[in-house]
């Protein structure tokens, strides 16, 4: 499946994957801003999302359809950014093909074995109870109120509304894709051999869940401490744009960031 993308700027690339709640105009701040520092921007809807559309009874694995997608546009070799399941994407695209993996840069990202946190559960738990009394209204709200700090820009918090706001409804009328075997599955120590650069982040306000996920993440790559994005909640790179460009960009260069971004 090719996916439908986004894109801006040349020069190196770099593959933008979004979060679950969202869809590919999560990045549309970020690209002008990668192009200006002389990289390719490459940011497609993930299957189910957006106007990634899935055909009845189609079984998807994201991971090849973004290679196949790269494959289409002449895209050999690449360095992955992602958010929440854009992470987990991202690492999955990296052990299917990790000869193509110039880099990672993963935020939010949580095992799904993990056991969720009371505070995750309860957001969960509000979605779900919404859409099952048919409130999307309500079901928008309780995901902005979990996915994004209450402090955070209020058009980043509007944006992540819209987006979510599409997804359910997307979600309501076609369903959830069935997913193929999770290649992260086939090989439990495969990330501990990846050898690529990686950086693991996590939003200052995020829920415990990811920054315990990532914590794991970080020390399975061998990506040393986790970099915490000041202000920012679950959606870091949509709140923070300028600083996750940076981040990006300075681990396109071979640097190291600290612990904690000013």
């Amino acid at each position: 499946m090719l996916l439908p993308f986004d894109e801006a700027g040349h020069g190196r690339a770099v593959v933008l994957l979004h979060a679950r709640p969202t869809d590919r105009t999560m990045w549309r701040a970020h690209l002008p801003l990668l192009a200006e520092a002389g990289v390719r921007a490459i940011a497609p809807d993930l299957p189910g999302h957006g106007a990634a559309l899935v055909p009845d009874e189609r079984v998807v694995a994201p991971w090849a359809d973004v290679l196949a997608t790269l494959d289409h546009l002449g895209v050999d070799r690449f360095v992955l950014a992602g958010n929440s399941l854009g992470a987990l994407v991202a690492l999955q695209v990296a052990v299917t093909a990790p000869g193509r993996v110039a880099g990672l840069v993963l935020v939010g990202y949580r095992p799904h074995d993990q056991p969720p946190s009371p505070r995750l559960r309860r957001a969960w738990d509000s979605e779900r109870t919404a859409l099952d009394a048919g409130d999307i209204d309500a079901a928008v709200r309780a995901g902005v109120d979990a996915w994004t700090a209450a402090d955070a820009p209020r058009e980043a918090r509007a944006h992540a509304a819209r987006m979510l706001r599409d997804q359910l409804r997307s979600q309501l009328t076609h369903g959830e894709p069935a997913r193929a075997a999770d290649p992260l599955d086939e090989d439990p120590a495969a990330l501990r051999t990846l050898g690529v650069p990686a950086v693991v982040g996590v939003g200052e306000r995020d829920m415990p869940d990811f920054f315990h996920g990532g914590e794991g993440l970080a020390d399975e790559l061998g990506a040393g401490g986790v970099v915490v994005i000041p202000g920012a909640g679950h959606l870091a790179p949509l709140e923070q744009p300028a600083a996750f460009c940076d981040l990006l960009v300075n681990v396109m260069k071979g640097e190291r960031p600290g612990s904690s971004m000013t």
